[in-house]
Protein backbone atom coordinates (compact mmCIF):
# COMPACT_ATOMS: atom_id res chain seq x y z
CA UNK A 1 0.00 0.00 0.00
CA UNK A 2 1.44 3.52 -0.84
CA UNK A 3 1.97 6.01 1.88
CA UNK A 4 -0.90 8.00 -0.02
CA UNK A 5 -3.09 5.26 0.02
CA UNK A 6 -2.40 4.55 3.44
CA UNK A 7 -2.81 7.88 4.19
CA UNK A 8 -6.57 8.36 2.91
CA UNK A 9 -7.67 4.88 4.60
CA UNK A 10 -6.70 6.49 8.06
CA UNK A 11 -8.26 9.88 7.24
CA UNK A 12 -11.65 8.02 5.65
CA UNK A 13 -11.34 6.47 9.21
CA UNK A 14 -11.13 9.36 11.01
CA UNK A 15 -14.06 11.07 9.45
CA UNK A 16 -16.18 7.61 10.05
CA UNK A 17 -14.91 7.91 13.35
CA UNK A 18 -15.94 11.90 14.12
CA UNK A 19 -19.34 11.29 12.34
CA UNK A 20 -20.28 8.43 14.81
CA UNK A 21 -19.35 10.26 17.34
CA UNK A 22 -21.33 13.25 16.27
CA UNK A 23 -24.26 10.88 16.03
CA UNK A 24 -26.70 10.75 19.38
CA UNK A 25 -27.58 7.21 20.27
CA UNK A 26 -31.49 7.21 21.42
CA UNK A 27 -31.59 6.35 25.31
CA UNK A 28 -34.98 5.47 26.25
CA UNK A 29 -37.14 6.74 28.96
CA UNK A 30 -36.80 4.43 31.99
CA UNK A 31 -39.48 3.03 34.27
CA UNK A 32 -38.66 2.63 37.58
CA UNK A 33 -37.21 -0.43 37.58
CA UNK A 34 -34.73 0.93 35.28
CA UNK A 35 -36.01 -0.76 31.66
CA UNK A 36 -37.09 0.80 29.07
CA UNK A 37 -40.63 2.37 29.22
CA UNK A 38 -42.72 1.01 26.26
CA UNK A 39 -45.82 2.69 28.08
CA UNK A 40 -48.69 4.48 26.07
CA UNK A 41 -50.29 4.35 23.04
CA UNK A 42 -49.27 2.82 19.75
CA UNK A 43 -50.64 2.34 16.14
CA UNK A 44 -48.89 -0.69 13.67
CA UNK A 45 -51.66 0.36 10.74
CA UNK A 46 -49.85 -0.15 7.42
CA UNK A 47 -50.40 -0.54 3.75
CA UNK A 48 -47.31 -1.89 3.71
CA UNK A 49 -47.97 -6.19 3.09
CA UNK A 50 -46.86 -9.20 4.81
CA UNK A 51 -45.35 -10.82 1.62
CA UNK A 52 -43.59 -9.02 -1.09
CA UNK A 53 -45.80 -8.42 -4.40
CA UNK A 54 -45.15 -9.74 -7.62
CA UNK A 55 -42.76 -8.23 -9.71
CA UNK A 56 -41.67 -6.16 -7.07
CA UNK A 57 -37.52 -7.32 -6.53
CA UNK A 58 -35.93 -4.42 -3.53
CA UNK A 59 -36.64 -4.05 -0.20
CA UNK A 60 -37.10 -0.55 -0.04
CA UNK A 61 -39.55 2.01 -2.07
CA UNK A 62 -38.30 5.03 -2.43
CA UNK A 63 -40.37 8.17 -0.59
CA UNK A 64 -42.12 9.27 -4.07
CA UNK A 65 -43.39 5.52 -4.44
CA UNK A 66 -44.74 5.25 -1.01
CA UNK A 67 -46.18 8.30 -1.49
CA UNK A 68 -48.03 7.14 -4.82
CA UNK A 69 -49.06 3.81 -3.05
CA UNK A 70 -50.55 5.70 -0.15
CA UNK A 71 -52.52 8.10 -2.11
CA UNK A 72 -53.43 5.33 -4.67
CA UNK A 73 -55.14 3.08 -1.52
CA UNK A 74 -56.39 6.34 0.28
CA UNK A 75 -58.67 7.32 -2.54
CA UNK A 76 -59.64 3.61 -3.22
CA UNK A 77 -60.66 3.44 0.33
CA UNK A 78 -62.46 7.00 0.34
CA UNK A 79 -64.59 6.19 -2.65
CA UNK A 80 -68.43 6.09 -2.75
CA UNK A 81 -69.14 2.16 -2.69
CA UNK A 82 -72.53 1.09 -5.23
CA UNK A 83 -75.47 0.74 -3.50
CA UNK A 84 -76.82 -2.82 -2.50
CA UNK A 85 -73.32 -4.03 -3.36
CA UNK A 86 -71.65 -5.95 0.11
CA UNK A 87 -68.77 -3.66 0.21
CA UNK A 88 -71.42 -0.50 0.82
CA UNK A 89 -73.67 -3.41 3.47
CA UNK A 90 -70.33 -4.08 5.42
CA UNK A 91 -69.54 -0.52 5.67
CA UNK A 92 -66.39 -1.45 8.10
CA UNK A 93 -64.42 -2.50 4.90
CA UNK A 94 -65.42 0.74 3.16
CA UNK A 95 -65.00 3.95 2.97
CA UNK A 96 -66.60 4.19 6.46
CA UNK A 97 -63.62 2.20 8.67
CA UNK A 98 -60.82 1.82 5.65
CA UNK A 99 -60.46 5.16 5.48
CA UNK A 100 -56.65 5.68 7.09
CA UNK A 101 -55.80 9.05 4.74
CA UNK A 102 -56.18 11.35 7.91
CA UNK A 103 -54.62 8.62 10.84
CA UNK A 104 -51.48 7.75 11.96
CA UNK A 105 -49.00 5.94 9.37
CA UNK A 106 -46.63 3.45 10.19
CA UNK A 107 -43.63 5.65 8.48
CA UNK A 108 -41.72 2.18 6.42
CA UNK A 109 -40.50 2.18 3.29
CA UNK A 110 -40.02 -1.42 3.07
CA UNK A 111 -41.69 -3.58 0.45
CA UNK A 112 -42.58 -6.40 2.70
CA UNK A 113 -42.90 -7.01 6.12
CA UNK A 114 -41.14 -9.90 5.73
CA UNK A 115 -37.26 -9.42 5.80
CA UNK A 116 -36.31 -12.75 6.15
CA UNK A 117 -36.18 -15.09 3.50
CA UNK A 118 -34.44 -12.09 1.38
CA UNK A 119 -37.08 -12.43 -1.09
CA UNK A 120 -39.46 -10.99 0.56
CA UNK A 121 -41.92 -13.96 0.68
CA UNK A 122 -43.32 -17.10 3.12
CA UNK A 123 -41.06 -19.78 3.16
CA UNK A 124 -42.20 -23.33 0.99
CA UNK A 125 -45.15 -24.92 3.15
CA UNK A 126 -43.87 -28.49 4.18
CA UNK A 127 -45.51 -31.23 2.51
CA UNK A 128 -47.57 -32.24 5.43
CA UNK A 129 -48.86 -28.16 5.30
CA UNK A 130 -49.65 -28.29 1.70
CA UNK A 131 -51.66 -31.76 2.07
CA UNK A 132 -53.07 -30.02 5.34
CA UNK A 133 -54.51 -27.13 3.58
CA UNK A 134 -55.60 -28.76 0.27
CA UNK A 135 -58.39 -31.23 2.66
CA UNK A 136 -59.27 -27.68 4.32
CA UNK A 137 -60.10 -26.26 0.96
CA UNK A 138 -61.75 -29.42 -0.47
CA UNK A 139 -63.98 -29.23 2.86
CA UNK A 140 -64.84 -25.86 2.62
CA UNK A 141 -66.15 -26.58 -0.72
CA UNK A 142 -68.89 -28.76 1.01
CA UNK A 143 -70.25 -26.02 3.91
CA UNK A 144 -71.12 -22.58 2.61
CA UNK A 145 -69.84 -19.95 4.77
CA UNK A 146 -73.61 -18.50 5.27
CA UNK A 147 -74.70 -22.05 6.55
CA UNK A 148 -74.32 -21.49 10.30
CA UNK A 149 -72.35 -19.36 12.76
CA UNK A 150 -70.04 -22.37 13.12
CA UNK A 151 -69.07 -21.92 9.23
CA UNK A 152 -68.55 -18.11 9.37
CA UNK A 153 -65.04 -16.71 9.60
CA UNK A 154 -63.91 -15.96 13.15
CA UNK A 155 -63.70 -12.37 12.29
CA UNK A 156 -67.20 -12.80 11.44
CA UNK A 157 -68.11 -13.96 14.62
CA UNK A 158 -65.90 -11.80 16.37
CA UNK A 159 -63.69 -14.56 18.13
CA UNK A 160 -60.58 -12.90 16.71
CA UNK A 161 -58.76 -10.74 14.35
CA UNK A 162 -55.17 -11.01 13.12
CA UNK A 163 -54.37 -7.63 15.51
CA UNK A 164 -54.04 -9.70 18.38
CA UNK A 165 -51.51 -11.99 17.44
CA UNK A 166 -48.85 -12.93 17.81
CA UNK A 167 -47.40 -11.76 15.79
CA UNK A 168 -49.39 -9.04 15.87
CA UNK A 169 -50.18 -7.63 12.57
CA UNK A 170 -52.13 -4.33 10.85
CA UNK A 171 -56.15 -5.20 11.33
CA UNK A 172 -56.89 -2.86 8.87
CA UNK A 173 -58.83 -0.78 10.72
CA UNK A 174 -58.60 -0.01 15.16
CA UNK A 175 -55.06 -1.47 14.71
CA UNK A 176 -54.04 0.34 17.69
CA UNK A 177 -52.37 -0.95 20.68
CA UNK A 178 -52.41 0.23 24.73
CA UNK A 179 -49.21 -0.95 26.53
CA UNK A 180 -48.92 -1.02 30.11
CA UNK A 181 -46.03 -1.92 31.95
CA UNK A 182 -44.52 -2.45 35.75
CA UNK A 183 -42.05 -4.54 36.81
CA UNK A 184 -43.44 -7.98 36.76
CA UNK A 185 -46.06 -7.99 33.90
CA UNK A 186 -46.27 -6.09 30.09
CA UNK A 187 -49.89 -5.80 29.09
CA UNK A 188 -50.61 -4.89 25.84
CA UNK A 189 -54.71 -4.11 25.31
CA UNK A 190 -55.57 -4.27 21.41
CA UNK A 191 -58.72 -2.42 20.16
CA UNK A 192 -59.29 -4.62 17.44
CA UNK A 193 -61.93 -6.98 20.08
CA UNK A 194 -60.21 -5.32 23.08
CA UNK A 195 -58.65 -8.56 23.53
CA UNK A 196 -55.35 -8.33 26.33
CA UNK A 197 -52.35 -10.25 26.36
CA UNK A 198 -50.69 -10.69 30.06
CA UNK A 199 -47.44 -11.21 29.58
CA UNK A 200 -45.63 -12.25 32.96
CA UNK A 201 -41.78 -11.00 33.31
CA UNK A 202 -40.63 -13.79 35.80
CA UNK A 203 -39.42 -16.44 33.48
CA UNK A 204 -41.88 -19.02 34.05
CA UNK A 205 -41.94 -22.06 32.22
CA UNK A 206 -44.26 -22.86 29.82
CA UNK A 207 -47.88 -24.84 30.91
CA UNK A 208 -48.20 -28.33 29.67
CA UNK A 209 -48.59 -28.54 26.09
CA UNK A 210 -52.25 -29.68 26.73
CA UNK A 211 -53.40 -26.18 28.24
CA UNK A 212 -53.76 -24.02 24.98
CA UNK A 213 -54.88 -20.56 24.34
CA UNK A 214 -56.20 -18.58 21.36
CA UNK A 215 -53.15 -15.90 21.27
CA UNK A 216 -50.89 -18.77 23.00
CA UNK A 217 -48.94 -18.13 26.27
CA UNK A 218 -46.60 -15.60 26.55
CA UNK A 219 -43.48 -15.20 28.65
CA UNK A 220 -41.02 -12.32 28.34
CA UNK A 221 -37.80 -11.08 29.28
CA UNK A 222 -35.47 -7.90 28.62
CA UNK A 223 -32.67 -8.71 26.28
CA UNK A 224 -30.54 -5.44 26.83
CA UNK A 225 -33.33 -2.67 25.93
CA UNK A 226 -35.23 -5.10 24.19
CA UNK A 227 -38.47 -6.78 25.49
CA UNK A 228 -38.41 -10.64 24.48
CA UNK A 229 -41.46 -12.47 24.73
CA UNK A 230 -41.67 -16.03 23.47
CA UNK A 231 -45.15 -17.32 22.58
CA UNK A 232 -46.11 -21.07 22.45
CA UNK A 233 -49.30 -23.21 23.33
CA UNK A 234 -51.46 -22.06 20.70
CA UNK A 235 -54.77 -23.86 20.25
CA UNK A 236 -54.59 -24.08 16.44
CA UNK A 237 -57.93 -22.25 16.38
CA UNK A 238 -56.79 -19.17 15.17
CA UNK A 239 -54.55 -20.22 12.45
CA UNK A 240 -51.72 -17.62 10.75
CA UNK A 241 -51.36 -18.24 7.53
CA UNK A 242 -51.55 -21.66 7.58
CA UNK A 243 -50.10 -22.58 11.11
CA UNK A 244 -51.08 -25.21 13.79
CA UNK A 245 -50.77 -25.13 17.09
CA UNK A 246 -47.42 -26.01 17.20
CA UNK A 247 -45.77 -22.27 16.10
CA UNK A 248 -43.69 -20.79 18.18
CA UNK A 249 -43.91 -16.43 18.29
CA UNK A 250 -40.68 -14.72 18.72
CA UNK A 251 -41.16 -11.02 19.52
CA UNK A 252 -38.98 -8.24 20.23
CA UNK A 253 -40.11 -4.76 21.33
CA UNK A 254 -37.13 -1.87 20.77
CA UNK A 255 -38.04 1.39 21.46
CA UNK A 256 -35.68 3.35 18.70
CA UNK A 257 -37.08 7.04 18.76
CA UNK A 258 -39.64 9.10 21.08
CA UNK A 259 -42.45 7.89 18.93
CA UNK A 260 -41.23 4.66 17.46
CA UNK A 261 -40.99 0.66 18.71
CA UNK A 262 -39.41 -1.09 15.90
CA UNK A 263 -41.87 -4.72 16.36
CA UNK A 264 -39.76 -7.43 15.33
CA UNK A 265 -40.66 -11.14 15.16
CA UNK A 266 -39.92 -14.93 14.09
CA UNK A 267 -42.08 -17.49 13.54
CA UNK A 268 -41.51 -20.79 13.66
CA UNK A 269 -43.64 -23.92 12.63
CA UNK A 270 -42.16 -27.39 11.31
CA UNK A 271 -45.93 -28.57 10.85
CA UNK A 272 -45.69 -25.59 8.19
CA UNK A 273 -43.23 -24.14 6.82
CA UNK A 274 -39.54 -26.04 6.07
CA UNK A 275 -37.46 -22.88 7.54
CA UNK A 276 -38.61 -19.61 10.60
CA UNK A 277 -39.58 -16.78 8.94
CA UNK A 278 -38.64 -12.49 10.21
CA UNK A 279 -40.81 -10.05 9.86
CA UNK A 280 -40.74 -6.32 11.04
CA UNK A 281 -42.29 -3.36 10.83
CA UNK A 282 -42.42 -0.09 13.48
CA UNK A 283 -45.27 0.83 16.06
CA UNK A 284 -46.17 4.41 15.62
CA UNK A 285 -47.18 6.21 18.71
CA UNK A 286 -50.79 7.57 18.40
CA UNK A 287 -53.34 9.13 21.00
CA UNK A 288 -55.07 7.58 22.91
CA UNK A 289 -57.49 6.50 24.78
CA UNK A 290 -58.87 3.14 23.20
CA UNK A 291 -62.48 2.95 22.65
CA UNK A 292 -64.00 -0.38 23.59
CA UNK A 293 -64.82 -2.14 19.75
CA UNK A 294 -67.73 -3.85 20.58
CA UNK A 295 -68.21 -5.78 18.33
CA UNK A 296 -71.14 -7.85 18.19
CA UNK A 297 -72.36 -6.93 21.36
CA UNK A 298 -75.80 -5.78 20.87
CA UNK A 299 -74.99 -6.54 17.19
CA UNK A 300 -77.57 -8.35 15.13
CA UNK A 301 -75.53 -8.64 12.05
CA UNK A 302 -74.48 -12.23 11.67
CA UNK A 303 -78.24 -13.49 12.95
CA UNK A 304 -79.61 -10.96 9.92
CA UNK A 305 -76.88 -12.47 7.59
CA UNK A 306 -78.30 -16.10 8.31
CA UNK A 307 -81.77 -14.94 8.27
CA UNK A 308 -81.01 -13.21 5.13
CA UNK A 309 -79.07 -16.43 3.44
CA UNK A 310 -82.42 -18.89 4.89
CA UNK A 311 -84.83 -16.59 2.94
CA UNK A 312 -82.73 -16.24 -0.39
CA UNK A 313 -82.77 -20.40 -0.46
CA UNK A 314 -86.43 -20.39 0.08
CA UNK A 315 -86.90 -18.48 -2.44
CA UNK A 316 -84.55 -20.24 -4.91
CA UNK A 317 -86.53 -23.75 -3.65
CA UNK A 318 -89.74 -21.75 -4.58
CA UNK A 319 -88.83 -20.42 -8.51
CA UNK A 320 -87.61 -24.19 -8.37
CA UNK A 321 -90.93 -25.69 -8.01
CA UNK A 322 -92.60 -23.98 -10.43
CA UNK A 323 -90.44 -24.69 -13.26
CA UNK A 324 -91.15 -27.80 -12.88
Amino acid sequence: MTTRSSGAVVLAAALSATLAAQTPIYKAPRTPDGHPDLQGFWTNSTYVPLERPAGVTKEFYTQEEMAAIIKRAATNETKQTTPGTTEDVHYDFSQFGLDRSQSTLTRNLRTSLIVDPPDGKLPPMTPEAIKREAEKAEAAKKVGRWDSAQSNQLDDRCLIMVGSGPPMMDAAYNSNYHIVQSRDYVMILVEMIHDARLIPLDGRPAPPSNIRQWMGVSSGRWDGDTLVVETTNLNGKNPFRGSTENMHVTERFTRVADDVIRYRFTVEDKSTWTRPWTGETPMQKTSGPLFEHACHEGNYGLYNTLVGARLEEKQAAERASKTK
